[in-house]
């Protein structure tokens, strides 16, 4: 693709690759200490990493009346929205497991005779990492779990300074979406506990859930060790593809809203509007000033379709669409976490309230990887179930195929039935 104009900020803007390099020495210490010494590792790292002295091992766990006293200092008309969001996140994910049970591979034959299909199973164990404060990701971790059928979700996010958990993590984890446990452990080791488990918490079979740098290091040294994860991520971002008959003030304002993530968060607006290209960075900079186009970028493109290539090959996390022919351009969308299509489909949306899941892949990822959903809690096997008549049909593909391979007692095998 030819080089696109009109890019401003960071000369290095496109780089987005998580650098784990720097970090993992640390990241594997950790992993090892935890390994080796357990709960005594986790109140080490709680006290030097989160300014919190528990002295008990006890004291990792969320109590009971701990999330009671969550329960009463949340306002009950925040209550209610996040209730809404969760209700619409059940939906959701209530419609994808609805998806895999009727799922059928039959064979034309019919059950009586040949009988292939998928049936889903799902995980025994999950671990969730939590940011801090961050409670509608507990809610997007916990509530695909809970419908896939995992019997115990376990939470891990970091305490605040008065070695408490934030009351709205609490309320969305423990009352609204049905974690089995909540555990006061923050950064990479509660990454290592959850993989490798410890005296106070259990060993899981899969970790879900952002982070920095630490915990997605983490998760990729805990994958290499036979845990599997989600997805590697990054910090957040957003790719925008507008025409001439965009609001110039709703792009500005989504892009500015990405940055609310961090300061490494990547917010890119593709057009083929000198005009819209134009009036965008003019609203930014009047909101924001010039340190914004560190983290916002503007691309020109001759055509939309060139924007539409740029798009795909960037994979971006969040994708909004704002074109005056917006189902054209979906068509020819491969590579996204997550797409919002119009005006009014504002990525905020999508990370509280319409019910899809705002845990996505970044810096590329999206090529790779789908959002967290139902499927990430379960694992699918097939089943194989033929009577007499069935085999029939199948006995000498099978039977030349066994010895044409020299696999003779494969072919006796079913001869025997015969």
């Amino acid at each position: 693709m030819k080089k696109l104009k009109g890019v401003y900020g960071n000369k290095d803007f496109f780089n987005r690759g998580v650098d784990l390099t720097a970090v993992m020495p640390l990241v594997n210490e950790i992993i090892a200490e935890v390994k080796s010494r357990g709960d005594g590792a986790l109140l080490d790292y709680t006290e030097k990493f989160d300014g919190v002295k528990f002295l008990r091992q006890k004291d990792l766990e969320v109590r009971r009346d701990e999330i009671e006293d969550a329960k009463r200092n949340v306002d009950e008309h925040l209550l209610r929205s996040i209730e809404k969001a969760s209700e619409a996140i059940k939906k959701f994910h209530y419609r994808q497991k609805r998806r895999l049970e009727t799922e059928k591979g039959e064979d034309k034959g019919g059950p009586e005779e040949m009988f292939i299909d998928n049936t889903y199973v799902p995980l025994d164990v999950v671990g969730a990492y939590v940011p801090a404060s961050y409670f509608s990701t507990a809610l997007m971790c916990v509530i695909p779990a809970k419908i896939a059928g995992v019997r115990d979700i376990l939470v891990c996010t970091p305490p605040g300074k008065d070695g408490a958990v934030d009351s709205l993590t609490l309320v969305a984890a423990a009352e609204l979406a049905g974690a089995t446990r909540i555990f006061k452990v923050g950064g990479a080791q509660a990454i290592a506990a959850l993989a490798f488990g410890t005296e106070t918490i259990p060993k899981v079979q899969k970790i879900v859930g952002p982070g920095n740098v630490y915990v997605t290091a983490a998760k990729m040294a805990a994958r290499a060790q036979g845990v599997e994860i989600d997805f590697p991520a990054g910090p957040s971002e957003i790719i925008i593809i507008a025409d001439k008959t965009a609001n110039p003030l709703f792009i500005a304002t989504d892009m500015l809203a990405q940055a609310e993530h961090g300061a490494k968060s990547k917010a890119v607006l593709l057009t083929d509007s000198a005009r819209i290209a134009a009036e965008v960075e003019r609203q930014i900079r009047a909101e924001a000033g010039d340190e914004e186009g560190e983290q916002n970028g503007i691309i020109l493109g001759d055509d939309i379709g060139e924007c539409i290539a740029f798009a795909n090959e960037y994979a971006p996390e969040h994708l909004e669409i704002m074109v005056r022919e917006p189902k054209e351009v979906l068509k020819r969308i491969k590579n996204a976490g997550s797409v919002f299509v119009g005006d009014y489909s504002p990525v905020a949306a999508g990370d509280y309230a319409t019910g899809a899941n705002h845990v996505l892949p970044t810096a590329g990822y999206a090529k790779s990887f789908s959002g967290l959903d139902v499927h990430h809690f379960m694992r699918r096997m097939t089943v194989q179930w033929l009577d007499k008549g069935g085999l029939a049909k199948i006995k000498d593909v099978v039977v030349k195929m066994s010895r044409a391979e020299g696999m003779e007692k494969h072919a006796q095998s079913v001869e025997a039935r015969f």
